[in-house]
């Protein structure tokens, strides 16, 4: 059912830990009813640095979110902005069609972190 790939990102996740002075952070999900994912940045020189989630959900959701991550770290900020979800489940060796969905909310987290950090920084610079 799970590759073997899911199921490394889901026994070991990687970067998964709150991050208390991230440059940025965003979320992805419903955690009342369902998966939820908080993502943190640390950008230096438009790099991703340090990338943290903490995730509430299904094994799936857990490996998209920690191979989000890896994909994520040591990117541009643009660079990270056009990953896909498509990425993550090819990074992953696939995924199951009714688990597909879990990767959708680590490029909304992602995205969302990514936006919140963009915005920081255009009202730091308009000041």
């Amino acid at each position: 059912m799970y590759s073997n790939k899911v199921i490394e990102h889901f026994m070991c996740p990687q970067n998964s830990y709150s991050m208390p002075y991230a440059d940025a952070e965003g979320s992805s999900g419903d955690a009342a009813c369902g998966d939820y994912l908080q993502m943190y940045i640390k950008v230096n020189n438009n790099i991703i640095t340090e990338i943290s989630y903490l995730i509430f959900g299904c094994s799936a959701a857990i490996a998209t979110s920690s191979m989000t991550s890896v994909l994520a770290k040591g990117k541009s900020i643009e660079e990270a902005l056009i990953i896909t979800e498509d990425d993550i489940v090819k990074a992953l060796d696939g995924l199951p069609q009714d688990k597909i969905h879990c990767s959708v909310l680590g490029v909304k987290a992602l995205r969302d972190t990514i936006n919140n950090y963009l915005k920081a920084n255009l009202k730091e610079a308009n000041q």
